[in-house]
């Protein structure tokens, strides 16, 4: 065996370690969900006779499943997830648009957002969002290049964007629509798309998307009952001045667990959109800035997580944790600004807390795939420790400057090519040679 041989094997029997702070953060989440969920939902249940812990039941049965969709996609490679971008694109056209097929979809309050599974429901666009944010990771890794110097090359996701939130709109799902333009954005911005470029769609989009907010009449009474919901409580204002009486109350530190008043059928909702009322009716203010803590550590940590990956020229790992921290972030910070009174309000769920068979499932499959992308990492990073330290003290009589270099790392030649030929700011700024950065 050679040593070019030996050295391979050697790395690949070099296994990684997930992200503690990652796997732990969304632990903690996930359990504050169970009892909160349990906490809210039994009033409710018990008006709708279906049983007191029915959708405790049906929560942490959604989270069994969840998180065996995590293992799963925790323990897959990602070049193999990647290999099958663009089925994942047409997965995200075909799931909106079998909502709209009679007998699969379902009608719910006049929004066609569900697909029949028979046993359950399932909420179309909460795959969507994972499967999109794939897919534009892989399209950002293969052209970040074009995408920075070209027009068309940043136009094509936006393209793509655009096309979902046209079937989103039918549904219609105005929250949805919102997220994922955001989170094409901030993706574009991250894999170094030139901003005085993006200023022109941006400047098209903003005004279309107020058409389409103030296009029915419901949502315009969202707006303005956000305005000044004491002016209607009964009836436009009415979710959202239960959920400040019910943060009102919860002064410092709640009323304690169980204690809550408003989720006795005065609160729309409690167990899903509203789950963070009684959170603050029962736990108080240290209970919301504790759950607050918790989404800034988690998306926090998946941004670093991504940094890191771009450092050592892991493009498709970088963009997903990056694309998956914008949705987590996003979506939080949107269901905490509702349930506040800072945000009109619209229904999004608060990742792992809310009860929400769909969202609990797409949100573990997406923290599955964002501990896979650090367990990758954390693997290529130990590749490269030690390389360097059988760099530094060879065991065979080659001189370490005649040492094969790294799998992980691209020959001197290839990389300076790529560094010019590259636009991105980000690997303007960012250069590893065997774990090292330089301009």
């Amino acid at each position: 065996m050679t040593d070019t041989a030996r050295q391979a094997t050697r790395l690949d029997a070099i296994s990684g370690h997930y992200d503690r702070w990652l796997l732990g953060v969304a632990c903690a989440l996930a359990c504050l969900g169970v009892v909160m969920v349990g906490s809210s939902s039994i009033s409710i249940a018990i008006d709708y006779g279906v049983g007191p812990f029915h959708y405790l039941v049906r929560h942490v049965a959604f989270l069994a499943v969840g998180v065996g969709l995590a293992v799963w996609l925790m323990r897959t490679e990602l070049k193999t997830v990647e290999h099958y971008n663009h089925w994942l694109l047409l997965g995200c056209v075909a799931l909106l648009l079998a909502v709209f097929i009679p007998g699969l979809g379902n009608e719910v309050n006049g929004a066609r957002r569900w697909i029949n599974l028979g046993v359950s429901s399932f909420q179309a666009v909460e795959a969507v969002k994972l499967l999109y944010i794939i897919w534009l990771a892989s399209y950002l890794k293969r052209y970040s290049d074009e995408v920075t110097a070209t027009w068309s090359a940043m136009l094509k996701p936006l393209g793509v964007a655009g096309l979902l939130v046209v079937l989103l709109v039918l549904q219609p799902d105005f929250g949805s629509l919102s997220l994922i333009l955001a989170i094409t954005g901030g993706m574009l911005v991250l894999g170094g798309v030139n901003m005085p470029r993006m200023f022109g769609p941006v400047l098209v989009g903003l005004p279309l998307l107020a058409v389409v907010a103030i296009a029915e009449p419901y949502r315009v009474r969202r707006l303005t009952s956000f305005l000044d919901p004491w002016a209607d409580p009964f009836n436009s204002g009415y979710q959202l001045t239960n959920a400040l009486m019910a943060v009102g109350r919860g002064e410092w530190f709640g009323v304690g667990l169980g204690g809550s008043v408003q989720k006795l059928s005065y609160l729309p909702e409690a167990h899903t959109d509203f789950i963070l009322a009684v959170i603050a009716e029962e736990l108080g203010f240290i209970g919301v800035c504790t759950v607050i803590g918790l989404y800034a550590v988690l998306v926090g940590r998946a941004l670093w997580v991504g940094l890191k990956c771009v450092e050592m020229r892991r493009y498709f790992a970088g963009y997903c944790a990056f694309g998956i921290a914008l949705w987590i972030g996003l979506q939080s910070f949107v269901s905490i600004g509702v349930n506040l009174g800072l945000l009109p309000t619209k229904g999004l769920t608060l990742p792992l807390v809310s009860s929400g068979g769909s969202s609990v499932l797409m949100t573990c499959a997406a923290l599955g795939v964002l501990l896979r992308v650090s367990y990758e990492l954390d693997r290529a990073q130990r590749q490269v420790a030690r390389l360097r330290g059988e760099a530094m003290q060879p065991s065979t009589g080659v001189p370490p400057t005649a040492q094969p270099l790294p799998s992980v790392a691209k020959p001197a030649a290839a990389a300076s090519s790529k560094a010019a030929r590259g636009t991105s700011r980000l690997r303007q700024r960012i250069e590893p040679v065997l774990g090292r950065t330089g301009a």
